[in-house]
């Protein structure tokens, strides 16, 4: 029994390692350019036209897919969001060349409005362990569910009715 569970373990991490945004470009790349594109309409939320917007967000997917490529060749592993904060903090120090123009390009891009698809996305996204889970557990989970996300809304509510 130890043999089988060691193998399903090791089925799973082989799995996982394929699903791995650096493993699937081509996929990672069509992904991100919707969420850009998402990112990049809900940025009139800020007032600001698209055209300002735009150079910022095409630098930002660079950026991301730069990180992606370094942590598919790299000899060593390292999470990918690591590579892309490491890409996006070089890019931004004084001593990197045409660093202000960066700067400059990425200050038209409301970054909250750029964050709130990308969180939405991160919230849906399901794996298929967690479908096999939700099968076992079943309408209980649903229910707790939302007992969870009421107590959460209504205490936010509390504790900025309070603050505020």
């Amino acid at each position: 029994m130890k043999t089988h569970e060691n193998s399903a373990d090791q089925f799973d991490a082989e799995a996982l390692k394929e699903l791995r945004p650096e493993n699937q470009l081509g996929k990672t790349a069509l992904v991100l350019a919707a969420v850009c594109v998402a990112g990049w309409f809900s940025n009139i939320v800020n007032g600001s036209p698209l055209l300002d917007a735009l150079p910022g967000m095409l630098i930002l997917y660079v950026m991301v897919i730069i990180g992606l490529v370094i942590g598919r060749v790299c000899p060593f592993y390292l999470p990918s969001v690591a590579w892309v904060s490491l890409i996006s903090i070089i890019a931004t120090l004084p001593l990197f060349p045409g660093n202000g123009w960066i700067i400059a390009r990425l200050a038209e891009v409301d970054f909250l409005a750029v964050v709130t698809p990308v969180l939405a996305y991160a919230g849906l996204a399901l794996t298929g362990r967690e479908f096999a889970m939700f099968k076992q557990t079943g309408w209980k989970l649903v229910i707790v569910a939302l007992l969870v996300f009421t107590g959460t809304f209504i205490g936010s509510a509390v504790v900025a009715h309070v603050m505020l």
